[in-house]
């Protein structure tokens, strides 16, 4: 089999594989990386020709964020005859997300913010619904190409990760014996609030397998629980002084979960049952797709719903913000890295200097966003250190909580490596990590399995597997 990466590999931005298995071609994931702009964002669709002199005749999404999916429609027109296949309720995820892209780029260039077209329109999009195919959990589908020399046989299983989120195993002939691939894309083994855990082959004989926290240590040394625990009484003691506590989430996913959290707390006394939770924008329209889907795919428990947890919408005037700011109250507002202008970089400006509220980080802050540098300030030896939120609005000083809990949807890098355990792969493909992650597990999966193959594929080079 032959597997070129054609989304950047040293991040983990438009995660995009291509793999040609006895001449059919697949497309893994097909995602925009969110740190580039335009053109520049998106996989290298062309190097399927120039590179490894083949085409694509199906492409697998396996859930809903933009870094999988957010450059399916680019993929469709650069091979018009591929099929796409998801779940089900990936497919309703990708209804609603790919339009709102479609508006969010032309609005920017409206504005002015960038110079970009946008990658592709509405309209584009009203021709791609009939390309989307759905399967079922651990039911085979036919992912034969035309040029195939043998047939190719697709099985999802959940990932634990999102809403609709799968792994997906690739059963095929080669050499005149069957083979079998398994892609965990991103993956978690252990059950979130909403989600429950990742399911897996018993075996296979090539893992391609995501690397996201290798390099952390961090996630490895606490659990679920003592997070949801420590999360618990930090937002009790924000709330009994007469504090409002911001919550920044990504609205696909982490949102849904935390509100289910929050229902959760309210019922078991930890909290008031009269406090207000505030939402806004287009979280609430995915919350209604997670609540429409909660009997057909798997669920902690299939009775909890984000709507049963009762909302109120974040008022769009200045001074109607201010006043649900007079705590106690809740806002479970995005984006989780507190982009400006989003509505939790808007927030959190007018409470860093109240030391009555708290900022409660549930995502990953990564480096260079106010996110980050507002816990870096929190987190300073220097009482009341100032931040910068927002260009024009700064510094401040940091009075208000600030903590991180660790609510990821990813495996950490122990469970990654017990997967490798389980399926006792021959060879591992290390993929959707940075080069120190994808060089911690290269190294403990060698030095616990010497018998096995490992590679770190590279971008833009065929690897012959």
């Amino acid at each position: 089999m032959k597997f070129l990466p054609l989304g950047d590999t040293d991040g983990i931005g438009a995660s995009c594989h291509y793999l040609d298995l006895n001449g059919t071609g697949l497309v893994l994931d097909a995602g925009t990386d969110p740190q580039r702009s335009g053109t520049d964002s998106l996989p290298r669709f062309n190097w399927v020709n120039e590179r490894a002199d083949g085409y694509v005749d199906h492409a697998l999404i396996t859930h809903a964020h933009h870094d999988h999916m957010g450059g399916l429609p680019v993929l469709v027109q650069h091979f018009p005859h591929v099929m796409a296949h998801m779940t089900d309720a990936t497919k309703r995820l990708l209804s609603f997300l790919l339009p709102s892209s479609a508006r969010l780029q032309q609005k920017r260039l409206d504005r002015g913010e960038t110079t970009e077209p946008p990658l592709f329109t509405e309209d584009d999009l009203d021709a791609l619904e009939h390309l989307y195919l759905t399967h079922d959990l651990e039911v085979p589908f036919d992912l034969t190409g035309p040029k195939g020399a043998s047939s190719v046989t697709g099985r999802f299983y959940t990932a634990g990760h999102i809403l609709g989120s799968v792994g997906v195993e690739f059963t095929f002939q080669e050499w005149g014996r069957e083979r079998r691939v398994f892609y965990t894309s991103d993956t978690n083994m252990h059950p979130q609030t909403i989600i429950r855990g990742g399911e897996y082959p018993d075996s296979t004989d090539v893992l391609i397998l995501e690397t996201t926290h290798g390099a952390e240590a961090a996630p490895e040394q606490t659990s679920r629980p003592e997070e949801r625990t420590r999360f618990r009484e930090t937002l009790a003691q924000v709330l009994a002084r007469g504090g409002t506590a911001l919550i920044p989430v990504f609205v696909m996913g982490r949102a849904q979960e935390i509100l289910v959290l929050l229902g959760q707390l309210k019922r078991e006394g930890a909290i008031p049952m009269d406090v207000p939770i505030y939402t806004a924008g287009s979280m609430r329209a995915i919350a209604e797709i997670y609540d429409d889907t909660r009997t057909t795919t798997p669920r902690v428990n299939p009775d909890d719903q984000v709507f049963g947890v009762e909302q109120h919408r974040v008022p769009y005037e200045a001074e109607a913000k201010r006043e649900i700011l007079d705590g106690p109250g809740i806002m479970v507002v995005s984006s989780g890295m507190m982009f400006e202008p989003t509505l939790s970089n808007v927030l959190a400006r007018r409470m860093v200097e109240n030391e009555e509220d708290g900022v409660l980080l549930v995502g990953h802050p990564a480096d260079g966003t106010p996110a980050r540098r507002l816990l870096d300030a929190a987190r300073s030896d220097e009482p009341g250190a100032p931040v910068m939120l927002a260009d024009g609005h700064g510094p401040q000083p940091v009075h208000c909580t600030v903590e991180r809990f660790r609510f990821s949807g990813h495996s950490d890098r122990q469970d990654l490596l017990s997967i490798v355990e389980r399926l006792a792969p021959e060879q591992v493909l290390l993929v959707h990590g940075d080069p120190e992650a994808r060089a911690w597990m290269a190294e403990h999966i060698e030095a616990d399995h010497p018998e096995m193959a490992v590679h770190r594929p590279d971008w833009g080079s065929v690897l012959e597997v």
